[in-house]
């Protein structure tokens, strides 16, 4: 198969889609307006996830077809994208969504990939297969499914970072999943390489759209998918690294925040100016040298995942 065309035209449909989007949210004031934490300094269109979710979805069912992933997609994903954008539609106005109804919306989405026989459920090491008890396989499901989306969604906050780190970790997981002889992986991995290249295009500083809380979900949620039914997968001890070191900038971004809030005793979800991008910008380096770092800091991570999945393929 050629995976260059689910690449292509998951990528078109976001090109195309962004502008009527973005002439959307820009009259109807569905806008990120300045102030506080916030570091643009004019109101930016906040609808950028459309585009996003109909690109994925949209190229899911025409290349890959009615399959767990994509049911898995379509019902998760959807929960976590119409949660985002609810979260969305407050900060337009200038309100924070409560926490706890955001919570169950995210643990019920995280649940779903069990429901279509989507988990962790073992690992492949030179004695033979490890199956893992059920318990265990729902619990680190459940907990891959619910982290993922919000690691993104935390480094969601300077221009270009949070759809370039996908991007990146996407070409990453598609290596993987053709070396593993995964196509349906494969594809996944193209299709969410083309839209969030396509959406970099215009997220990129200066950003003419944010892909808000809406987009980051979902992409978090799609990528935390396309891991579990990947390299997760009846996986090998390395591959399970793949995906581990493929997100390593929101895992470690994620990591040290949740440190630091501890130590100053601070709620775990407060939203706060301790991620890594507000550190580095602290430092002195623009909104494009800290997206350029960060991305050099992904590409690390990913080249060490592949060259370990590709020189310790048995372990």
């Amino acid at each position: 198969m050629s995976y260059a065309i689910p690449w292509l035209t998951a990528m078109l449909l976001v090109l195309l889609l962004i502008p009527p989007i973005r002439s959307l949210a820009l009259r109807s004031g569905f806008v990120d307006r300045p102030g506080g934490r916030k570091i643009h300094g004019q109101p930016i269109p906040l609808l950028g996830g459309a585009a996003i979710y109909i690109g994925v979805v949209v190229s899911i069912l025409l290349y890959t077809g009615w399959t767990a992933q994509t049911k898995t997609i379509l019902t998760g994903g959807t929960l976590m994208a119409f949660m985002g954008l609810l979260d969305d539609s407050f900060k337009t106005r200038g309100k924070e969504y409560p926490v706890w109804p955001r919570l169950i919306v995210y643990l019920l989405a995280a649940v779903v990939p069990l429901a279509f026989g989507i988990e962790i459920s073992s690992v492949r090491g030179l004695h033979g297969m490890i199956v893992f008890p059920q318990a265990v396989a729902w619990v680190a499901t459940i907990l891959w499914m619910f982290a993922i989306p919000n690691m993104i969604n935390f480094i969601d906050g300077v221009d270009g970072l949070a759809s370039g780190i996908i991007t990146i970790a996407s070409a990453a997981l598609f290596v993987a999943a053709l070396w593993q002889r995964q196509t349906e992986s494969a594809v996944l991995a193209a299709i969410l390489f083309g839209v969030s290249l396509g959406f970099l295009a215009y997220n990129f500083y200066p950003a003419r759209i944010f892909m808000g809380d809406s987009g980051a979900v979902f992409l978090g949620y799609t990528i935390a998918v396309l891991a579990v039914n990947g390299s997760f997968k009846s996986a090998t001890v390395i591959s399970l690294f793949v995906p581990i070191l493929a997100l390593g900038v929101p895992i470690f971004d994620t990591a040290q925040v949740f440190m630091r809030r501890l130590m100053r005793g601070s709620g775990l979800h407060r939203a706060d100016n301790l991620h890594t991008h507000h550190l580095l910008m602290r430092w002195g380096l623009s909104q494009t040298q800290t997206v350029a770092f960060l991305y050099l800091v992904e590409i690390a991570f990913t080249l060490l995942a592949v060259i370990l999945l590709l020189l310790y393929p048995a372990l």
